[in-house]
């Protein structure tokens, strides 16, 4: 099998500034196992701020970030057979797991006994050092690999690689999704977004909760939730107790869950926290969105805007999530 051995370019961060600029590396040859894609493009997740600025204090610098990466399959492996030179492809979180846990036998590899490699800043099993979409081309095992269905935007499926697995995988095993159940969501950035879009494909009533009056009118009308309530309004508040079968908290930050409480049936307490999802889910999401025509709102930019994008996602400056066009502007 011939290797495309060329420098991959990217962006990294250098120190716990968190500034991104130009960078060149190796990636490693296609292996037998391998899918090698053109990235097109790579959403930004909060957790891109957070190794780039050491905020979780274990950064290994230079740093690529990114790990809601699209594009074309470029090179396949000799054993892939689920994947073909121009196919469109998704790269989510992670790129390894074990493959031998309880939890990778059943394709739920994000909660892998061993622990999974993430997308970017961890060590792969060459001991590389794995480096993520804000570059020109990745190299990934085929079973981290998702297929984009053909009639589904490039664009639109970058988010839903964290943003969206983060929601729909929990609300799926929680079973949120029987028609005419009420669904209560917390928060109304990347993720929430795709909850209300998630929700109203499910046929669920659509409650939105927010501290700003301001998201209002794009709740309603853009995203089609059902309701809107003021979250520090008692009166709001108290008017919906007892109301809703389920609720999905995506807001960051530290903020009290009691009021929320008691806005649940009483049939319905349960507190679950979520991490991404498997495989198997993501899959599953991207051929949903795809069938229900579901898509994320983004801004589209050019890698060149990708520090100022980064403090606007920190300033919550975003509607609803960023999306870098690699292919455009990575030269």
């Amino acid at each position: 099998m011939g290797s495309i051995s060329e420098n991959c370019l990217g962006w990294a961060a250098r120190d716990t500034s968190g500034v991104l600029s130009p960078y060149n590396f190796i990636r490693r040859d296609t292996g037998p196992d391998d899918v090698s894609l053109t990235i097109t493009h790579c959403g930004i997740c909060y957790a891109d701020v957070a190794w780039a600025k050491n905020i979780s204090r274990n950064t290994i610098y230079p740093v690529v970030p990114g790990h809601e990466i699209v594009g074309i399959v470029r090179e396949v492996g000799s054993n892939v057979r689920r994947f073909k030179v121009g196919d469109h492809v998704g790269v989510g979180p992670y790129v390894n797991s074990c493959k031998t846990c309880e939890h990778c036998k059943i394709r739920e590899e994000v909660h892998c006994d061993a622990e999974t490699t993430h997308t970017f800043n961890s060590v792969d099993e060459d001991g590389t050092i794995t480096r993520g979409g804000y570059s020109s081309y990745i190299v990934v095992q085929e079973g981290y690999v998702f297929k984009i269905p053909d009639n589904y935007s490039l664009i639109s499926a970058a988010p839903l690689l964290c943003a969206g697995i983060t929601v729909y995988a929990p609300m799926m095993r929680h079973k949120m999704n029987e028609p005419g159940k009420s669904l209560g969501v917390i928060g109304l950035g990347g993720l929430g977004h795709l909850a209300v879009k998630f929700g109203k494909a499910f046929g669920l009533h659509v409650t939105v909760f927010s501290t700003s009056n301001s998201k209002k009118d794009e709740a309603l009308n853009l995203l089609g939730a059902d309701k809107f309530i003021i979250s520090s309004d008692m009166q709001q508040m108290e008017s919906s107790a007892k109301s809703l079968d389920f609720i999905i908290d995506t807001a960051s930050g530290d903020h009290p869950f009691d009021p929320y409480m008691a806005l649940l049936k009483p049939s319905s307490k349960v507190i679950s926290g979520s991490v991404a999802g498997g495989t198997k889910d993501m899959q599953e999401m991207l051929d949903f969105c795809a069938a229900n025509n579901i898509h994320p709102e983004v801004e589209v930019i050019p890698i060149q805007y990708v520090n100022e994008a980064l403090e606007r996602m920190e300033n919550r400056d975003v509607k609803y999530r960023f999306v870098i066009d690699i292919a455009n502007s990575l030269k």
